[in-house]
């Protein structure tokens, strides 16, 4: 008990409470409501903590005084006080209420209970139906993470097909590049090859050349040592003939070789060049191929004039200064063929193109004009002229609609009717050497031939009207030719 006591004077609880109500009350003007309530509640709590340790110290102390020692001090003090503090003041109500409401109050409690069961039965049908959610949720979330893992494969599968397909992609794309590489290789050494050739024909022709004027010299010099009566008589009996070949009369094989082959890439390249530029304007193909020939053929004729025309000023200047055991003709044809740049080939494409303005059997639209094929124009007038220069010379085969159509001198085109036996129009001239055919042309045979021909011949008998260029078409069409 002293021990106890002791603690409780230790603990200053009286002190603490005094200074707890003395700062209440200072405070309780100021702090709010639910403040002082808190305070008191507070005030309250301890009070009763104090009672609390009194009470055990006053059971403490009684138990030392034994049975009856302090009965007198409990009877006198502790029970009328504690029942003033425990009495209850007399009911103001009646017999008949305060049973009212008791029955109230059970009413209340049984419906209370009833709510509380009822209360209890859905809670445990939501915790029934919460574990059957939670099961499904488990299962959906297995299925999940099974759909997660194919997808996962799938993807894995997919990453690597692509990337497997990307690789040979990108090998593919390699060895496209390589072979590209590899091709223009082949055609820079196809270029070289073909000018090493081109350079081995001349240095072959200059050789045969060098050695047939070697050996004739070597012959003249042979001769000049010892003369003889008969050679002096057959040098006498043919004063006009060469006695020594020229350079064109040496190099004759080899030039027609080489333009022929010229008239075929003609053929192959230029013609189809000249027949993609004029579609783009014609949608007509028998009118495009027809412009071609008649490209091709007048300027055969415009060239071949103009041979004559520079041959005759070739011999004009020849004559006055001409020596030699070769002939004036020999000499002139051997300088033209040394001096081919020397022709004035503009001014020959520029006749073919008024030529061909004027030409009944062909038509071209007004916004443009012949020169956009002047290439194949041009192209064809040098191989014209310098065919002139061979000995015989080459020249193309006379060509007419509504001929009856030549196996040795033309073959079908791949749109002909292959039974009919006459020529509707032609694509390309033939070649000819006399009367021998070098290069075969090209015809369109149709059925009908002759009858269309007849009708065009009867429509051109009508006034022709001239391709005539107006002012500004003309000087644009001067300074694209110049």
């Amino acid at each position: 008990m002293a021990d106890t006591l002791r603690r409780l004077t230790n603990t200053s609880s009286f002190s603490v409470l005094q200074d707890k109500l003395e700062s209440w009350h200072k405070d309780y003007h100021v702090i709010s409501c639910d403040q002082n309530l808190n305070r008191c509640c507070e005030l309250i709590e301890i009070t009763a903590k104090i009672q609390g340790q009194l009470f055990a110290i006053l059971n403490l102390t009684a138990a030392e005084g034994g049975h009856y020692a302090g009965v007198d001090t409990l009877k006198t003090r502790l029970l009328p006080w504690l029942g003033s503090c425990f009495s209850m003041a007399r009911p103001s109500v009646s017999d008949d209420t305060s049973l009212q409401l008791i029955q109230d109050s059970a009413e209340k409690d049984r419906k209370i209970r009833e709510l509380s069961a009822s209360h209890e039965n859905d809670l445990q049908k939501l915790e029934t139906q919460l574990c059957s959610a939670r099961l499904q949720l488990e299962s959906v979330r297995a299925e999940l993470l099974d759909a997660q893992k194919e997808l996962d494969e799938t993807k894995s599968k997919s990453t690597t097909t692509f990337l497997a397909t990307e690789d040979e992609i990108l090998q593919l794309k390699a060895d496209l590049r390589s072979a590209h590489e590899q091709v223009d290789i082949y055609k820079r050494k196809l270029e070289a090859l073909d000018d090493y050739e081109r350079q081995i024909r001349l240095l072959r022709d200059e050789v045969s050349y060098l050695s047939t004027e070697k050996a004739m010299l070597q012959a003249r010099l042979v001769r000049s040592r010892s003369p003889s009566p008969l050679s002096r008589h057959n040098r006498s009996s043919s004063p006009g003939r060469s006695e020594s070949p020229t350079r064109a009369q040496l190099t004759n094989s080899s030039r027609h070789a080489r333009l022929v082959s010229r008239f075929n890439d003609l053929y192959a390249v230029e013609r189809l060049d000249a027949q993609a530029l004029l579609r783009r304007y014609i949608s007509d193909l028998e009118m495009v191929q027809r412009i071609i020939f008649i490209a091709v053929v007048e300027s055969f004729k415009t060239a071949k004039l103009a041979y004559r025309q520079f041959r005759l000023r070739v011999r004009k200047t020849l004559s006055t200064s001409h020596f030699g055991p070769e002939s004036l003709e020999d000499a002139a044809v051997d300088y033209i063929v040394r001096n081919l740049d020397l022709y004035d080939v503009q001014t020959s494409v520029n006749d073919v193109i008024n030529a061909m303005n004027v030409n009944p059997r062909i038509s071209f639209p007004p916004e443009v004009d012949f020169v956009l094929i002047s290439s194949l124009i041009r192209e064809a007038c040098r191989v014209a002229f310098a065919m002139q220069t061979l000995d015989p010379p080459l020249d193309l085969g006379f060509a007419t609609d509504g001929e009856l159509y030549n196996d040795i001198k033309y073959r079908r085109s791949y749109d002909s009717e292959f039974t009919a036996p006459l020529v509707m129009y032609h694509v390309w001239p033939a070649l000819m050497e006399g009367n021998t055919v070098i290069v075969k042309g090209e015809a369109v045979t149709r059925s009908g031939a002759l009858w269309s021909r007849s009708r065009s011949r009867s429509s051109s008998t009508s006034p022709v009207r001239s391709r005539s260029l107006s002012p500004t078409r003309s000087l644009v069409s001067h300074y694209n030719i110049k």
